[in-house]
């Protein structure tokens, strides 16, 4: 398997400066093809394993966004109320990488919903959108209920461990890792957990996590009818976040945008699904 390259931009935004981690796979002197979002918790190095065999003939740019991983911008949820921070995170790190050519903007989950906002930022910098679950929720007075199961969760999640070994064991076929290969499982613990004196800690603190969940007062659905980029949707069959109907009347009337519910895979599809992830971001550079 081709390896990446670890590097680091530094943005300055309304919150504070920092730095943002990037791999990027495939042939460095190649325009940037596609930058990749990760989901709420996770971070860049759990989809290597699914994007690394592109980098045989793309090159792709997969960052840690604000509050995971190894990125360093300020991770403050008091006050947050929609993910207006990661969409303009992601249009910053447009703007700084520079790329020479359109490029497909990709996410999962909370990372695809971070490239739909972003897309509107610097709408000429983006070729397509291809959305894995993305969380296209309507508007519900804002924010969801601090006291929502997924909040209540993320502020129960253990946050140190003795080693990243002993994390993998205590997450290895359990809750939402039960279907994970081990390869990812691995590669999830390796950024997600940052070395501390009593062991390793989540990269991403429980607290913003939480943040994450309670702060999603923009209209999914609404975001997505106003691309103005061809926008492919995959959508889990169990447990999806994307509240829009694959017969939802409005696809039929926006030529732009195609969903297809994906039958046997549940919120973690990119993990379910490599060869599908490949095959739809092969076909959106290839537009």
């Amino acid at each position: 398997m081709l390896e990446f390259v670890r590097r680091t931009i530094d943005l300055s935004t309304p919150t504070g400066k920092g730095q943002v981690a990037l791999l990027d796979f495939g042939d460095q002197n190649r325009a940037i093809d596609i930058i990749f979002s990760n989901a709420n918790g996770f971070n860049a190095l759990t989809y290597r394993h699914i994007l690394a065999p592109l980098a045989a003939d793309l090159r792709i740019v997969a960052y840690d966004s604000r509050g995971h991983g190894h990125t360093t911008l300020p991770a403050q949820g008091e006050g947050r109320v929609d993910w207006r921070d990661m969409g303009a995170d992601l249009g910053q790190i447009l703007a700084t990488l520079k790329p020479e050519q359109p490029v497909v903007l990709a996410g999962h989950s909370m990372g695809a919903s971070t490239s739909l906002m972003a897309a509107q930022h610097i709408p000429s910098a983006v070729k397509a959108l291809v959305l894995f679950d993305p969380v296209l929720v309507p508007r519900r007075d804002g924010v969801l209920v601090p006291e929502s199961p997924l909040t209540l969760g993320a502020l129960r999640r253990r946050r140190l461990f003795e080693s990243r070994q002993a994390a993998v064991d205590s997450w290895r076929g359990r809750g939402a890792f039960r279907n994970w290969p081990d390869e990812i499982l691995v590669d999830y613990a390796t950024d997600g957990l940052l070395d501390d004196r009593a062991g390793v800690r989540l990269a991403c603190a429980p607290e913003w996590e939480a943040s994450n969940y309670r702060a999603q007062g923009q209209d999914g659905p609404a975001l997505l009818f106003a691309t103005g980029h061809a926008t492919d949707v995959l959508k889990a069959e169990t447990g999806s976040t994307c509240l829009v109907a694959t017969n939802d009347p409005r696809l039929a009337n926006h030529p732009l945008i195609r969903m297809t519910e994906i039958g046997g895979t549940s919120h973690f599809l990119p993990m379910e699904r490599p060869d599908l992830v490949r095959e739809r971001l092969r076909a959106a550079v290839a537009r």
